[in-house]
């Protein structure tokens, strides 16, 4: 369930909006990088506060991809830096943190930096960044507190009925938990042998890639994150050539590959890439292409990692 009470916090004066409640006044749609991101920083901190609430659980996590449409360009680290280590250890689905670390992931999601994701805790309070400098906050409580110091930084704070970032839970993609019946179904195909190629998308738009043997299989998932998305799909050919041939001309696909030194790379083309392609993966041991589109991927199946109480929380 939302929570109760949501709120709509902008720079926009209600006033500048026409008839279908669009804004048309003179405030830009991008962060100032200063007084007023502070503001906004300041009325999310009030409504915590108001709330009761110290700590947030980042849900749906993730960081720009090859496609960015956010009016600022994103930075390197995706506006992360400071905040989690460079291979974004901590930032994760179910991650607990500190109101001020949550403020600075507003913040980076108000300029547009490359990271998003909701900030919530249970039913009780959620924090959605959206487009143009758009906050949506829920409580369980009234927070006339926060309203008004909302107010009094110089922004806007409006009744809403809910976020329209708010998850939706009614067909998740993946509901197959990647429990023990899971890890023995896999071991059972490598057991040919076999070789498999495992994708795993730890972030929304951030994957790692393994050829997995009987052999590997053990190591590869001690060494999995929290929550992770695992994609199974049929090994690499071996027939680097023949893959690069076959990429269409007129679509984007995913080119993963082997390189000399045994390690998996990946990434996305369209046809203006190819040659470039071709010189990127030399000496690749071995190749395939992914189409891009959800309803053209097919792979062998997948499966979503649990909590150790062997629940799946994760919302892919």
């Amino acid at each position: 369930m939302p929570p109760s009470f949501a709120r709509q916090i902008t720079k926009y004066d209600p006033a500048d909006r026409d008839e279908r409640g669009y804004y048309n006044g003179a405030e830009d749609t991008v962060s100032d990088h200063g007084p007023v991101e502070a503001a906004y920083l300041e009325a999310i901190a009030a409504f915590a506060q108001d709330s009761g609430i110290d700590r947030l659980e980042i849900r749906e996590p993730e960081v720009t991809c090859f496609v960015n449409f956010g009016l600022e360009a994103p930075v390197d680290g995706h506006g992360l830096a400071g905040l989690f280590p460079p291979d974004l250890t901590g930032y994760y689905d179910g991650a607990e943190v500190s109101v001020p670390v949550a403020l600075e992931l507003v913040r980076a999601m108000l300029r547009d930096e490359g990271a998003w994701c909701r900030l919530e805790w249970g039913d009780t309070f959620t924090v959605h960044v959206g487009w143009d400098q758009y906050v949506y906050v829920g409580s369980d409580q009234p927070c006339e507190e926060a309203v008004a110091r909302t107010r009094e930084l110089g922004l806007f704070a409006e009744r809403i009925t809910a976020s329209p970032y708010a998850a939706d839970l009614e067909e998740p993609e993946v509901t197959q938990a990647a429990d023990e019946e899971f890890w023995e179904r896999l071991r059972a195909e490598l057991v040919s042998p076999q070789t498999l190629l495992l994708e795993v998308a730890y972030l929304r738009n951030a994957t790692r890639w393994h050829r997995l043997t009987e052999n590997n299989l053990d190591t590869v998932r001690v060494a999995l994150g929290p929550r992770a998305l695992l994609t199974v799909w049929p090994d690499l050919t071996p027939d680097v050539d023949a893959v690069l041939a076959a990429l269409p001309e007129e679509e984007s696909m995913e080119f993963v590959w082997e390189a000399p030194d045994g390690t998996i790379h990946h990434v996305t083309v369209d046809e203006t890439d190819h040659q470039q392609l071709a010189t990127l993966a030399a000496g690749a041991r071995a190749a395939c292409a992914l189409p891009l589109a959800l309803d053209e991927r097919h792979p062998l199946f997948h499966a979503a990692l649990p909590d150790s109480d062997g629940v799946l929380r994760a919302r892919w």
